[in-house]
Parts: structure tokens; sequence; C-alpha cells
């Protein structure tokens, strides 16, 4: 199975959004199926075969969630980063600030879908191939 190094090395080489799916495919051959990454501190659970499952740690201080929702500014937020114009600590700052709870990607499926506090689905992405 995989491991958090191996997540790690290939995240190394994602420099802003548009490196995303590339990231995706390299941890998919790794044997990734999913994973869901929470804001408040980044960590994430990775999932693969078998019902195995490894964590990252903590990549910052916790982010306070906002009660409240806001999808269009969001939007706007995660379009901005995807194009590179921010750094991974600010849109996940921007996620908390627009009440973004966390995110999970299906790597079957190919989506990633981010979820306000109360579970609801904000945005549902669909993850373009390589």
């Amino acid at each position: 199975m995989f491991t958090v190094t191996q997540i790690k090395d290939a995240h190394s080489k994602v420099k802003s959004g548009a490196d995303f799916p590339k990231y995706i495919q390299e941890i998919k051959d790794l044997g990734v199926q999913g994973f869901e990454t929470f804001v408040a501190d980044s960590h994430t659970d990775y999932f693969g075969a078998d019902n195995f499952k490894t964590s990252s740690p903590s990549m910052y201080n916790t982010l306070i969630i906002a009660d409240k929702s806001n999808k269009e500014q969001f939007i706007k937020c995660l379009k901005s980063h995807q194009q590179g114009a921010t750094d991974y600590l600010t849109f996940c700052n921007d996620c908390a600030v627009n009440g973004i709870e966390k995110w999970i990607v299906d790597l079957d499926k190919m989506t990633c879908i981010y979820y306000d506090k109360s579970g609801n689905e904000m945005l549902v992405e669909n993850i373009p191939s390589v």
C-alpha cells in the first residue's frame, strides 16, 4: 500500500492548481482511491483498497470555520487558487472564512466535492484527466 511520504513526494511537484490533475494521477497510480481533507488543520485521511487508511498530520494551527457559508465567494477564491494566485495556506484560510469545512476527492469518479459544516455539498468539481 501507499504511504503519506509517497503522497507528500507527489504533492511536492504541485506548484499551482494547474498541476493538480498530474498529482491526482500520480497518487491514483500509488493506489489511493480517495481522500478527505479537513480545512481546520489540513490533516487528510487517504483511502485505498481493502479498507486501507492512512492519515497525514495537521499542517498548521487550527482555523475557525465560519458557520455561514458563502458559495459565490468561495468559488472566486477557488478559481484564483487554481490559477496559481494563492498558496495552499491562503486557500485554506479562504475556505474557512467562506464556511468550507472539508473536501472529499473520489479518484474513481474523479470528483472533488466541497462541504460546509452542516455537511451540505457546496461545489462538485470534475477533476480533469492528464
